[in-house]
């Protein structure tokens, strides 16, 4: 059972204190890790297929088992799926399932799940929606092919082919066009790929029209990373790039738009998660054993009151949400400013946060600045946060611009300003100090 006083050690906010952190969770027996993955495991890279993982960090995945999932709107299988990367570190690939070194939990937004074995599920999902989603790709391929031979593009042959080659993501659940590549090929023409932000963002709309004209009519969304925050239907809201021919550009803004299956968003994703933890430690499914991403409710009011019904507070975990992706700054527009939030990685850090109160389970958002990586984005001012923490007078706000602000209702309570590896670093150290301190298996705590 948890002590509340042992898991709020430390709430100042934008900590660095990361051994403090490491001591903190290794001292709670009743903890639950829900992880992004790309920028937070793994460096973020223009192309998916260069990505890489540690072996180290797999090592101390299992180390964590019942402990740690993943939740990300990649995917697991197909030829861009993390297991790929998992497999290519063993003598064959068979070696990653026989013992158990995938990594579990939720691909594709909350859609697709995967225990450390690598056995993967849909549950909630049509043949009918993944036979669309299959279709994507092409149609994906056909339309750059087109749009990229006409003005303003006019792309020669080699380099179309190899462009769209890396863009296109066949992903099977979550097919993705990944604009990177291209923001790298016209650097010094940030117009053109502004314009191309733009043309996508249509494309992607025509294959909602199509889902609906095929009977799928509410099957899918369309997820933009980073994004702007929601509009008030509740759709995200496309980032453009903010720079032009003239000044160069700041931010690359949208980069990975992904047609989505509908209910795959990683708020709803926490409770999928949660339902399993839950039963993997006391044999009963709080939500029932067939609930899924594609039947919970989608604003963060119901998810909260859907968990404050169904968990027992007493077996509550600790929740360390994990993520890499949260935006906030400023837009002007006909002459008035306001602040949009957004990134795929606020809103289940949020809920994460909201249980946390909702429970007095003392939850933790930690964040990872994933600006060194290929992928152009904000990062955050180490010094300036250091100084912060030893003075409080110092104004930590400015070093989180295009983060964070002042009024964003989401905490950030750790911070971890050297990346990926840094935050690797953390977690294999975390998974050996809690199997050093010889902690019993989740069964026998609760």
């Amino acid at each position: 059972m948890n002590d509340p006083k042992v898991a709020m050690i430390n709430e100042q906010a934008f900590s660095l204190d990361h051994a403090g952190l490491i001591a903190e969770l290794a001292a709670i027996d009743n903890l639950l890790i829900i992880q992004d993955l790309d920028g937070v495991c793994m460096g973020l890279v223009g192309d998916p297929l260069t990505r890489r993982l540690e072996r180290r960090y797999l090592d101390a995945a299992r180390d964590l088992d019942g402990h740690f999932y993943v939740l990300t709107n990649g995917e697991h299988i197909g030829s861009r799926g993390v297991n790929g990367i998992v497999e290519s570190l063993f003598d064959t690939t068979d070696r990653a399932g026989e013992q158990g070194r995938y990594l579990p939990g939720l691909g594709a937004g909350g859609v697709q799940w995967q225990d450390r074995f690598g056995n993967v599920s849909h549950p909630g999902v049509s043949q009918a929606e993944l036979d669309f989603l299959r279709d994507f790709p092409a149609r994906a391929e056909a339309f750059l092919d087109d749009l990229l031979s006409r003005p303003p593009y006019c792309v020669d042959s080699e380099a179309k082919r190899d462009l769209i080659a890396s863009a296109v993501l066949d992903n099977l659940a979550s097919p993705t066009l990944n604009l990177n590549v291209f923001y790298r090929h016209w650097r010094d023409a940030p117009a053109r790929y502004r314009a191309l932000q733009i043309a996508v963002a249509d494309f992607m709309r025509d294959r909602l029209e199509a889902a609906s004209q095929a009977g799928l009519d509410d099957a899918f969304f369309i997820h933009y990373a980073p994004n702007a925050g929601r509009d008030a239907q509740g759709n995200e809201r496309l980032r453009e790039s903010d720079g032009d021919d003239n000044a160069g550009t700041k931010t690359a803004g949208t980069t990975d738009f992904q047609l989505m299956l509908r209910g795959a968003v990683k708020e709803v994703g926490v409770l999928v998660i949660l339902n399993r933890y839950y039963h993997r430690h006391t044999g009963h499914y709080p939500l029932g054993e067939a609930f899924n991403a594609r039947e919970a409710p989608r604003d963060h009011a119901a998810l909260l009151q859907l968990a404050r019904e169904h968990f027992d507070p007493a077996l509550m975990p600790t929740i360390v949400g994990v993520g890499d992706t949260v935006t906030s700054f400023t837009h002007e527009a006909d002459g008035r400013v306001e602040r949009l939030r957004g990134g795929s990685d606020r809103g289940f850090l949020t809920l994460v946060q909201q249980l946390g109160d909702a429970f007095d389970s003392g939850n933790r958002v930690l964040y990872v600045d994933s600006s060194g990586g290929e992928v152009r984005r904000a990062g955050v001012d180490a010094e300036r946060l250091a100084r912060h923490a030893e003075d409080p007078n110092v104004d930590a706000w400015p070093g989180l611009e295009g983060i964070t602000d002042a009024d964003d209702p989401l905490r950030l309570d750790v911070i971890f300003p050297g990346g990926h590896i840094q935050y690797i670093d953390f977690f294999c150290a975390l998974a050996e100090r809690r199997a050093r301190h010889g902690s019993a298996t989740g069964a026998e705590r609760l």
